[in-house]
């Protein structure tokens, strides 16, 4: 029997956290071989039936995004980059050989869930809307082989800080023992698949005191290229002579739309913004001589998040800076806090109203 979750007893969410403030509805479609996309259908959120033997759940077939929409400044709501989101969206479905959404469908169900569903997000400029679009498998087949079926849903719940309202430091634990992505993988692109097996290495970041751990490549082991499911930053030099710096995309990292919305903004902010390859060793070596003066992590949940201490169990500790938010990240932070609420110009139209 399918179930109706029921909306928040205050239509708006004044203590969000992040996860589980769910919104009262959700849009659901459906493909088949037969007849391509189904019309959107909003309707309430609720639990799903599903046969267990259902592809999705055994083959992994399962494909999501994240993005998020803020109430402005004047009021009006604005989803950040859905098109680039869209399109993202695509590329995943490609790699697992699953249909591909129309990027003007996909931001038109985006359009429509927040129209009825942004009277649960309060004033609180921390607060905001996340979406989660994904699709999955649903032939009932335990056969090898793609699904003939599929199902696409959007929900949304209401998100407070990732880490917290405050804007402080995270501790990173470098991960030796396993690996997030591998050449000819999927660490590219936005799958189910890619984060249960990360669950381990954040366990052991997390027993070591730390909240997120630091993939390496996975041939090397040596080069430094995500932050549990973000992207990573690192300033050179300080004031407005600081250069930004971003593992360069290999294949192997999810090309993140946040990153790539922070590379534009270091540039508008008098800032040289740059790509490469970076080994842990030399990390540590530019942190500790003073040329590496801030750290920091980004994403669609996490916003900019800094980093002040880094746990090597094969290389040993150090500090980023003095181990505090670093005055260049806050100020990136700020721009694309502002970028998200109409208040920062937006030449390239990524703020999207509703």
């Amino acid at each position: 029997m399918t179930s109706v979750v029921e909306p928040p007893l205050s239509k708006v969410v004044q203590n969000p956290g992040h996860g589980e403030s769910f919104t009262a509805h959700m849009i659901s479609m459906e493909w088949s071989e037969e007849g391509g996309w189904t019309s959107p259908e909003l309707m309430p959120l609720s639990d799903l039936v599903i046969h267990p033997g259902m592809i999705g759940l055994h083959y992994g077939q399962v494909t999501f995004e994240g993005l998020k929409a803020h109430r402005r400044t004047d009021g009006r709501m604005g989803v950040f980059r859905p098109r680039d989101h869209a399109r993202r969206f695509q590329r995943s479905a490609r790699r697992l050989a699953m249909p591909e959404l129309p990027e003007d469908t996909f931001v038109e169900a985006v359009e429509r869930l927040i129209a009825v569903d942004e009277v649960h997000l309060s004033d609180d400029p921390t607060h905001s809307i996340y979406l989660r679009p994904f699709m999955f498998a649903t032939d009932t087949t335990l056969m090898l082989r793609p699904s003939r079926t599929y199902r696409f849903l959007l929900m949304a719940f209401v998100a407070g800080g990732f880490f917290g309202e405050n804007v402080e430091s995270v501790s990173v634990f470098i991960s030796h023992d396993y690996v997030r992505a591998f050449p000819g993988g999927t660490g590219d692109v936005k799958i189910a698949g890619n984060y249960a097996p990360s669950f381990l290495a954040q366990q052991q970041a997390e027993a070591a005191g730390c909240q997120q751990a630091v993939w390496l490549d996975a041939i090397e082991r040596r080069y430094v290229e995500e932050m549990g499911g973000m992207n990573m930053f690192l300033v050179r030099g300080s004031g407005a002579d600081a250069q930004i710096v971003t593992p360069e995309l290999t294949g192997t990292l999810l090309p993140g739309v946040t990153r790539n919305t922070l590379l534009t903004l270091a540039e508008r902010l008098g800032h040289s913004a740059s790509t490469e390859r970076l080994t842990v060793d030399r990390w540590r070596e530019e942190c500790l001589n003073g040329t590496i003066t801030e750290v920091f992590a980004c994403g669609t949940a996490a916003v900019v998040t800094p980093v002040g201490h880094v746990r090597d169990p094969k290389g040993g500790d150090w500090t980023i800076g003095d181990g505090r938010p670093g005055p260049v990240t806050l100020k990136i932070r700020q721009a694309l806090v502002d970028l998200h609420h109409g208040e920062l110009a937006d030449p390239d139209g990524w703020l999207h109203l509703v």
